[in-house]
């Protein structure tokens, strides 16, 4: 089995490459928030300058966007919160174990997300019909839902390699992983 792990450790660098992506996205996400909320507190107050009437829903979405990238970044880091006030009393295999189990669901929860929202931003669905951003008539609010399946995607990728590495620990004696990490 461990060379099985070996094999999947040269395919690393493509979630690191993901996650340079998707972290790049959010930071992009983050100035055009930041750039918008400010041209719309100086239009209301600057009366040289213009208030776009679009910027709180431009504004709501991209943070829509930020906040369900970012979760899936969070996933590869491992620094989503989690329960571990009885971590030091459980066997390392089973905490293991608990890992593992909810690796698998929040995998689970991933592909939930992809179908779901690839349901609701398909061109049958309701609100890739209907669905305008009032502000910008022209505009389809697909765009603030199709998130919900661009983090399922993420997830996916990203619970992978941490259901792999939950695996891989099994393997390991006791301590290896920290000192490899080291």
């Amino acid at each position: 089995m461990p060379a099985f792990f070996q094999k999947l450790e040269k395919i690393r660098p493509v979630y690191d490459w993901a996650y340079k992506i998707m972290l790049f996205i959010c930071k992009l996400l983050l100035i055009a928030d930041i750039v918008i909320t400010s041209w719309s507190v100086l239009g209301r107050y600057v009366s040289f300058i213009s208030d776009p009437h679009w910027s709180e829903e431009m504004v709501l979405t991209f943070m829509v966007y930020m906040a369900v990238l970012s979760a899936t970044l969070a996933i590869r880091k491992r620094s989503h919160i989690r329960m571990t006030a009885f971590d030091k009393y459980l066997p390392r295999k089973v905490l293991l174990v608990l890992d593992l189990l909810a690796d698998i669901a929040v995998l689970i929860l991933g592909v939930i997300l992809v179908v779901q929202g690839a349901k609701v931003v398909s061109p049958t669905g309701n609100i890739a019909k209907f669905a305008k951003y009032s502000s910008i008539p022209t505009l389809s609010q697909t765009w603030m839902y199709l998130p919900v399946a661009i983090a399922g995607v993420g997830m996916i990728i990203f619970e992978l390699e941490q259901v792999f590495l939950r695996i891989e620990e099994f393997y390991l004696p006791e301590g290896a992983k920290k000192e490899a990490e080291a």
